[in-house]
């Protein structure tokens, strides 16, 4: 028979254990040693130039890994191909959930795909977190509990160029070039709403291009036509770029603003050529890797370094990477935040309650959610290329 003293000794032992395991809660797609990631990029089709975000992402991911993974446990980041259509986006989605039965589905990207699964994924009640889109629609908490977007919205930003063009020049002529999407009329909506009743007076033309077109020439040409001085480019990396050099082309040189998503110098301004590029004007948020006023930078330093080692191989000036650095950093305090409890309810708990700031942030820019605000960055500052970098001027706008 088991003496008194060793029959309490396996107690305590087998209540240690009970509370230990009662501490530990998991969804689909974790156990004690990985948290399982799913994520929906379009490394090919007419955006693929965003695919280095999803790149940066399994590779910041990696890094946190080497660095012993969160609480013990290492990130499996599965991300697939949705060649920025729609009905693809559906079908791998569905796969991430039902086959591959990911904790969560982080970054996807397009306002598009994300609306095309977005029902979906609240339906099943799966964290569509930290969407790679600044539509309006991901900051609504109320009805979509489970779907929470990132980046300042298309709205906001594109209020703060209406203000910027009322401040400097109240009898501009603007023509607009937008995609004919709910990415592109989100931006319109907001532009209409920054220039109030003088939307009417003050543009003069308002041109759409489809996803699927192989370019925006004829737009472009009938732009210049409208006798437009001012041009607000609501595009995508690739019809960003043919726009500025289809510009250059046609020797117009209208006042250019161009949304941040397509502000990349790598990937949109160099291929248009630096020299058409100059003078346009875009917000930030982000530093600017190539910018000289970060190079004694702490945050940009160890970005580099991060970068050397992990994509020595990829382009610096694309600011593409500093995004999906970024990005993952809230996504690891996110899941850093949620501890043990490792369930989906709790992963969208922790979403709605951050307040932080990120190495790579502009200063005065931080990462701030609550249950009520699904809006995580609702700041920015306008800059203006140079020909070489953009120059930031005024004061951070936003909240």
């Amino acid at each position: 028979m088991l003496s008194i003293s060793k029959k309490l000794l396996m107690g305590a032992s087998l209540a240690v254990l009970a509370l230990s395991s009662q501490a530990k809660e998991y969804g689909p797609g974790v156990t004690d040693t990985e948290i399982k990631i799913g994520n929906i990029m379009p490394y090919s089709g007419p955006a693929s130039a965003y695919g280095v975000i999803g790149k940066a992402e399994a590779a910041y991911f990696q890094y946190i890994n080497d660095q012993g993974g969160i609480n013990g446990r290492k990130i499996e980041f599965v991300s697939l191909d949705d060649g920025y259509s729609p009905p693809k986006a559906v079908e791998q989605t569905r796969k991430l959930v039902e086959q591959d039965e990911v904790l969560l589905v982080f970054q996807a990207l397009g306002t598009p795909s994300n609306s095309a699964v977005q029902k979906y994924m609240n339906s099943r009640k799966v964290p569509q977190l930290f969407v790679a889109t600044g539509a309006s629609k991901w900051n609504d908490p109320e009805n979509f509990h489970w779907t929470m977007g990132w980046q300042p919205t298309y709205f906001d930003e594109a209020v703060i160029y209406a203000k910027h063009v009322l401040k400097n020049d109240p009898d501009a002529k603007i023509g607009i070039l937008y995609q004919n999407d709910d990415f592109g009329k989100d931006y319109l909506d907001g532009f209409k709403a920054g220039l109030g009743d003088k939307y009417g007076s003050m543009v003069v033309a308002e041109i759409s291009y489809e996803v699927t077109d192989p370019t925006i020439d004829s737009q472009m040409v009938s732009l210049k036509g409208s006798g437009a001085d001012t041009f607000f480019n609501i595009t995508t990396p690739k019809f960003a770029a043919q726009a500025i050099k289809k510009a250059a082309e046609i020797d117009w040189t209208p006042v250019h603003y161009m949304t941040v998503v397509s502000a990349s110098i790598g990937a949109v301004l160099e291929p248009a050529g630096l020299e058409n590029a100059k003078g346009i004007y875009t917000g930030f948020y982000l530093k600017d890797a190539t910018d000289p006023q970060w190079q004694d930078d702490p945050g940009l330093k160890d970005w580099t370094a991060w970068m050397d080692k992990y994509l020595p191989t990829a382009d610096k000036a694309d600011g593409f990477y500093v995004f999906g650095y970024t990005v993952a950093q809230t996504m690891v305090q996110v899941l850093k935040q949620a501890g043990d409890e490792l369930t989906r309810e709790n992963i969208m708990k922790q979403a709605a309650n951050l307040d932080l700031e990120l190495p790579m942030l502009l200063p005065g820019i931080r990462i701030k959610t609550s249950e009520t605000d699904y809006g995580p960055i609702q700041s920015l500052q306008i800059g203006q290329f140079n020909g070489t970098i953009y120059e930031l001027s005024g004061e951070i706008i936003g909240q």
